[in-house]
């Protein structure tokens, strides 16, 4: 009985699905070929029994539906031989002589389909079926678009220049192999090209050469943002291509997207993904939106509703899909778009990461990065001029008794008050918690008088993007622009995305004119001035400005792909004449551009992981207000966590108190720790189990996840109410910035980035001399050195002890600064530390001679404990049941960061939440103690 219910609940879903894509479901008995184009009809015999659907268009058989209960979905490919042979079988009352071309297998959830007309028939999987319209269309085709793809001729037959095709050979590369993988029905793929390289043509000529020989129907190319959109439609109306000399909007129809609407007779529509997303949902779209790259879109007020199909525009409606900027766009929300399409896609990026290189299978048909881009000229290289003051390598001190400005960040009101005692800030605290005027000035100053050294024979300050942390920092830094250079306001100003709207007072009058960024970015581009810009997050493409010669960083950035993404604002060619009108002392094209480093972000170490704050644009009040309204996804939620531990580190004990009387009690850092758990991936693995029923390592499946992930949100956003939003937000604006009149800050460095292996062999010397000289004296050293068999004992204090000597004797011997010496020397690019102290551990090892390379103590331990488990298993004892799998993992966590795990640590987090002691215990029994020993002996071997 339940597997006949299962299967009836497919059958359902089933009906459902093919009446929504406009087949006329029918029984056997009851067949009407009038209802309709199309019909599918159930139970229809066949000379090897009855298929479950056959598929009739215009009274022609010419497909078959195989259906089976949901259960079936992980092996729904083994059900393909059973397809065939209905398509194969003799149908009563046809006279079909050839077997049926489309075979489909469904479960209602999952559905697959097969073209039967393809060179090499593969299945593959659909969010809905095909019209019956569109199968008619493909029977009388004849050919499938897959063995018509096999028509498109070589790009490059004769093997001339590519320059004679109008294409640089880095394009034809990429056209060549895109064409290739389309023929071997490889259903993703991905073009990585640099900046500047030409990715928006190298797809325009694809586009062009599909159309023509492939006979494609119809190209969607996906945007992100409003103006890569109207750059690409730009694009699109000047392309002519090689062996026409009409232009390609000519020769077919190109629809730029700007409603509901999807005009059938467009052969290539350009939509922005926001807008695709809300025309499959059938809802109007806020043009607003479309504005900004979805990253860094406003927290929606719920978890947006998964797209259904819309009869308006049907799986088939696209052939192939271009996504442009394609890292920022395949993931969450916005893939629903890419997986609805039966098309090809295609992701153009210059900057591709480990997510993105997965999403397209592997398959990058053209592999082009910066550094081929500049041997070939397509793009211009960089070099690195240091910055360094005392103040922003080392920080300063308010001195006691010393008249100290105090400033409200967002009003800008000033007040002066008398300091309580010495107070030292670090060089992280700058123009967040603490303004020094003489350090920005400092740096600009010097900046200004470098310019000589930095473009000789110059009369006008190159054009210069500033990248700021804040904009509280940029609009300091931009009035110190203006005030050091002794110039106007139209000298220097800021770019950013949003358009900042006419101010008027209450009667309605204009009292401060807005700007458009557009106008600004226009400005900056193509007009003398600005000659400076300064920004805090535009550095997304599309914002390209050819005459800039030079960047200045005076923020940090920790993902290396947003650094390259910013750096390659500066990367693009430019002729002298072209120079000339914006620079006009330029004496030669532009042959580079520099990175003025005035905070080490050439130095600072760089993860391919994202921030914990993903939104750092939209504001606090926002974010909260989303996650109260009932928001669950991973970004907002992380970003509010991020935002809420940063503000709890600057209150005091009487806001504590405030919040804690809207909260019932709840104290801040327990909302933390909530929304932090409620994104931690095993901690959702385990509640999704729960709500599925599920025990062990089966998979709960993506929606119980999701399920799982709001559920825990919604807890913690219990706590959350208006009065608290604005509470919080209310004591935030309040939060006070000091600035430091009274220190004045020196340059230290101002020099060109010199090579620095040299430099990293002498760090690395100085670094074992010291760990050498003090062996004697500090415990944890002498253990390393002289008696490895007690590393075990090695504790999280004593590895404390040594970072604070190193710190008080030796501060340049910074465990991060030593490490990526030894990065170097070790030739070792991908091991990132997680901190100070396992970096110092994975030094000292390197140096003792326990690893033959500088490696990550955390993997370290990883492997250290994958081989334990594995020696445990192949031995006598017995294997680990899964709940003390899940303990041992708890363990070796702690020892990432503990370096040591004793008994008393059972009592504090995480252990002591799981049960502590007497769960462990229970688990283990006597082992218990003789495991604990073992894992501090083998985890730091």
């Amino acid at each position: 009985m339940v597997n006949q219910n299962a299967e009836q609940i497919a059958r359902d879903n089933i009906d459902e699905m093919l009446r929504a894509a406009g087949w006329a479901v029918q029984d056997k008995g009851k067949l009407n070929f009038s209802e309709g184009i199309g019909q599918a009809i159930r139970e229809y015999q066949t000379d090897v029994g009855p298929a479950d659907y056959v598929l009739f268009v215009d009274k022609r058989a010419v497909g078959v539906i195989e259906a089976k209960r949901e259960e079936a979905g992980e092996k729904i490919t083994t059900v393909e031989t059973q397809t065939e042979g209905y398509a194969n079988a003799k149908l009563k009352w046809v006279n079909n002589s050839e077997p049926l071309p489309f075979l489909y297998e469904s479960t209602g959830v999952i559905t697959r389909f097969t073209d039967g007309r393809d060179p090499k028939p593969r299945s593959r999987e659909v969010f809905n079926f095909h019209r019956p319209e569109t199968l008619l269309e493909w029977v009388e085709q004849g050919n499938s678009l897959r063995a018509r793809l096999q028509d498109i001729p070589p790009l490059n037959p004769s093997n001339l220049p590519a320059k004679e095709l109008g294409l640089r050979d880095c394009q034809e590369v990429a056209i060549t192999n895109l064409e290739d993988s389309l023929k071997k029905n490889r259903p993703r793929a991905l073009i990585q090209m640099a900046t500047g390289a030409g990715k928006t043509y190298t797809a325009i000529t694809s586009m062009y050469r599909i159309l023509k020989h492939a006979k494609g129907k119809r190209i969607l190319f996906l945007v992100d943002t409003k103006n890569l959109g109207e750059q690409a439609e730009h694009e699109m109306l000047n392309f002519t291509p090689s062996d026409d000399t009409r232009k390609f909007t000519e020769l077919h129809v190109v629809q730029r997207l700007k409603s509901k609407y999807v005009p059938k007779d467009a052969e290539v529509c350009i939509s922005t993904i926001q807008r695709m997303y809300s025309i499959l949902k059938d809802e109007e779209l806020d043009e607003a939106l479309e504005e900004q790259n979805p990253a860094e879109q406003l927290t929606k007020p719920k978890e947006p509703v998964p797209v259904a199909y819309n009869p308006k525009v049907p799986i088939e409606h696209f052939d192939f899909i271009f996504i442009d900027e394609c890292h920022r766009s395949i993931y969450n929300l916005w893939q629903q778009v890419l997986d609805y399409f039966d098309g090809f896609l295609i992701g153009l990026t210059a900057t591709p990461d480990n997510r993105t290189f997965g999403f397209f299978k592997q398959n990058v048909v053209s592999d082009y990065d910066h550094e081929k881009a500049v041997a070939d000229g397509v793009n211009v290289g960089n070099e690195v001029f240091t910055i360094q003051t005392k103040i922003t390598k080392e920080g300063e001190k308010l001195r006691a008794k010393q008249q100290v400005e105090h400033r409200e960040r967002v009003t800008r009101k000033k007040r002066w008050e008398q300091q309580d005692e010495d107070e030292a800030y670090t060089a992280k605290q700058l123009d967040k918690d603490i303004v020094n005027p003489s350090q920005i000035r400092t740096v600009l100053t010097t900046f200004r008088d470098s310019l000589p050294q930095i473009f000789p024979n110059r009369e006008e300050v190159p054009k210069t993007l500033i990248f700021a942390k804040t904009d509280s920092h940029a609009d300091d830094i931009i009035q110190m622009v203006r005030e050091v250079f002794d110039e106007g306001n139209d000298f220097c100003k800021k770019i950013t995305y949003r358009v900042k709207k006419d101010k008027t007072d209450s009667e309605g009058n204009v009292v401060e004119k807005g700007e458009d960024p557009k106008s600004v970015l226009s400005q900056f581009r193509m007009g003398y001035n600005p000659r400076i810009a300064v920004t805090v997050d535009m550095i997304a493409t599309g914002t390209d400005v050819k005459p800039l010669e030079c960047l200045v960083f005076m923020r940090d950035v920790k993902s290396r792909n947003y650094f390259e993404q910013m750096k390659g604002r500066g990367t693009r060619t430019l002729d002298l004449d072209e120079l000339k009108k914006v620079t006009p002392s330029a004496t030669t094209a532009k042959t580079h551009y520099v990175i003025v480093d005035a905070i080490g972000v050439t130095k600072s170490l760089k993860t391919a992981s994202q921030p914990l704050i993903t939104k750092p644009s939209v504001p606090l009040k926002d974010l909260a207000m989303g996650i109260m309204m009932g928001a669950s996804d991973t970004d907002s939620v992380s970003s509010l966590a991020g935002r809420l531990a940063r503000l709890n580190k600057q209150l005091d004990s009487q806001e504590h108190k405030r919040i804690e009387a809207l909260t019932d009690g709840v104290p801040i850092t327990q909302i933390v720790k909530g929304l932090f758990d409620a994104i931690d991936g095993d901690k959702v693995e385990e509640r999704a189990r729960i709500i599925a029923g599920q025990h062990g390592d089966m998979d709960p499946g993506e929606e119980n996840r999701s399920k799982a992930q709001a559920e825990m949100v919604s807890q913690v956003a219990n706590v959350f109410n208006g009065e608290l939003i604005e509470l919080i937000d209310t004591i935030r604006r309040e939060k006070d910035q000091k600035i430091d009149h009274e220190n004045l800050d020196e340059v230290l460095v101002a020099d060109w980035e010199k090579a620095s292996e040299e430099q990293a062999k002498e760090l690395a010397v100085e670094f074992g001399e010291f760990l050498e000289a003090n062996k004697d004296e500090i415990t944890a050293l002498e253990i390393f050195y002289d008696q490895p068999h007690r590393r075990r004992e090695i504790t999280y204090s004593m590895i404390k002890e040594v970072l604070e000597k190193l710190k008080s004797d030796k501060p340049k011997l910074a465990p991060l600064n030593v490490w990526q010496a030894y990065e170097q020397l070790d030739d070792v690019k991908s091991s990132k530390p997680i901190g100070e102290l396992t970096a110092l551990v994975a030094l000292i090892r390197r140096v003792v001679g326990i690893d033959d390379k500088i490696s990550n103590f955390d993997e370290t331990v990883s492997k250290n404990f994958q081989r334990w488990v594995m020696k445990r298993h192949s031995g006598s004892n017995p294997k680990f049941t899964n709940e003390q799998m899940d303990w041992l993992r708890m363990i070796r966590d702690h020892f990432t960061a503990s370096f040591h795990f004793e008994i008393d640590d059972l009592d504090s987090t995480p252990f002591d939440g799981e049960g502590g002691l007497g769960m462990m215990y229970e688990l283990f029994g006597d082992e218990m103690n003789n495991i604990i020993d073992e894992l501090n002996s083998e985890l730091v071997a």
